[in-house]
Order: structure tokens, then sequence, then C-alpha cells
């Protein structure tokens, strides 16, 4: 004979607190909540904008789109302000994106001109290099603008 004790509901009321957050868990694994494609979407995103920017001479918002690091090694090479640096530096123009690879909080950007790098922040997807060329197989990316 199997005797059920009385505790008030406080078992049944644990196990449907166990199963409302194991469907919630679910739920936003299933819908993609942070998920890959909305992560290369907007690295996309970012690196396009970056690179539209450039090309309009819109120097403030291209530097506002690069990281920290990024804005003070191209600041402390080219000996000037941000803006000023960045309207100084030749990059390709904008062009069809071919590639986005997201690799946790990094991502490559691969347009029919440029490669661009970046990262994820607090605020966004931010460039910490662009105008990167490959160079052979064991040698790191040559960039325009890159950070440390």
């Amino acid at each position: 004979m199997v005797r059920w004790r009385d505790d008030g509901g406080k078992v049944r009321a644990a196990w449907r607190a166990r199963r409302s957050a194991a469907a919630v868990l679910t739920a936003v694994l299933l819908t993609g909540c942070g998920g890959l494609g909305g992560r290369e979407d907007a690295a996309e995103d970012a690196a396009l904008r970056f690179a539209r920017s450039v090309a309009g001479s819109d120097s403030a918002s291209a530097c506002a789109l690069l990281a920290p690091a990024t804005v003070e090694e191209l600041e402390q090479s080219e000996k000037s302000p941000c803006a000023e640096a960045v309207a100084g530096v030749e990059l390709p123009p904008p062009a069809g994106v071919r590639r986005v690879d997201v690799y946790g909080r990094q991502a490559r950007v691969v347009t029919d001109s440029d490669t661009l790098f970046l990262s994820s922040f607090a605020s966004g997807w931010l460039v910490v290099a662009a105008g990167c060329r490959a160079r052979s197989a064991d040698e790191p990316y040559q960039c325009e603008i890159q950070g440390r």
C-alpha cells in the first residue's frame, strides 16, 4: 500500500516550477534568443554600417563603430583624433557580403572587397580590424585599421 503524505501541495508546486523552468529554457533555445543567425546579422550590419560611414566620409559614425582598443591604437599610430585618422586611411568601398563567421564574441565579415573583424560588446558589435587582406595560410591578416 502506498501512502501519500499531505504536504499542502508543496511537492506538486515544486514539480510545476521545474517543468515551467524547463519549458522556458527550451523555448529560449529553440527560438534563437541570441542565436547564431541573429548574431551573424548583427555583426554583418555593424560591419556594413562602418564601411558605409567610411565611404560616406562620416568619420564620427565610423569611430563610434570601432572597438575602444582600436580607436586607441588608430589615434596613437596616426597621431591624430579618431575622426581625422579614419578619414586618412584608405579602405575598400562597401561591397556585397560573401560570408559571416561568428565564434563566441568574435566575428569575421568577408565582403567582396574587404575583411572586417568584430567583437561583441555590451553596446553591440564593434569593429576591431578593417581593411584586412589574407596573407599566406600561416600568417595573420594584414589590416589597415586594427587594435591591439
